[in-house]
């Protein structure tokens, strides 16, 4: 399944940690390309994250797993993902004016999953992000249920957690996907 766009791929992402060590200390690119090369599943997923711009890179290992995270690491939340409510449920919820999408089928089809809180307050450690825009976070059940959902920004030096109506999008809120490998 190696294709010349899984290669350039591969090179982008290469390029990327290394440009950004800060995200990854102690890792080794050799050891995540293994895990790509043995997963070229994984590199479909990775290249959606890329091409909707999400600038995916290493940011976490888990060591019971030995699972590399991805996340999306773009400065503002990625372009191709803006303007749309969280889930189907708040798509259906709307009376007029309806997105095209909702940031839960579209990390499904990706084949990733929404940052959560603590995910998104890790990656704002390693480099403040979504200063002009918002991205949807995985929302807990008990919200959800609700009504509610979740998003993130950095704003006057901090990053915030608010709350909305799951129904409500705008231009400038997408969301942030995470990915195992």
């Amino acid at each position: 399944m190696d294709t010349p766009q899984h290669a350039a791929l591969i090179q982008t992402l290469k390029t990327r940690f290394e440009n950004h060590l800060h995200r990854h200390e102690g890792h080794a690119w050799a050891m995540v390309v293994a895990r790509l090369e043995n997963r070229p599943e994984k590199l479909t997923a990775l290249q959606a994250m890329e091409q909707t711009g999400g600038e995916p890179d290493v940011v976490a290992f888990d060591r019971t797993t030995g699972e590399y995270m991805f996340y999306d690491c773009a400065e503002e939340s990625p372009k191709g993902r803006r303007s749309v409510c969280y889930d189907r449920a708040g798509l259906e919820a709307r009376k007029e004016h309806a997105p095209a999408n909702t940031a839960i089928d579209m990390a499904a089809a990706m084949g990733i999953e929404l940052l959560t809180e603590p995910q998104y307050r890790h990656l704002q450690k390693l480099g403040p992000c979504d200063a002009k825009t918002s991205s949807w976070l995985h929302t807990p059940p008990e919200i959800r249920k609700l009504g509610g959902a979740i998003f993130g920004d950095f704003r006057y030096g901090q990053v915030f957690v608010y709350h909305n109506g799951a129904q409500s999008y705008y231009s400038a809120r997408g969301f942030r996907g995470a990915l195992r490998v």
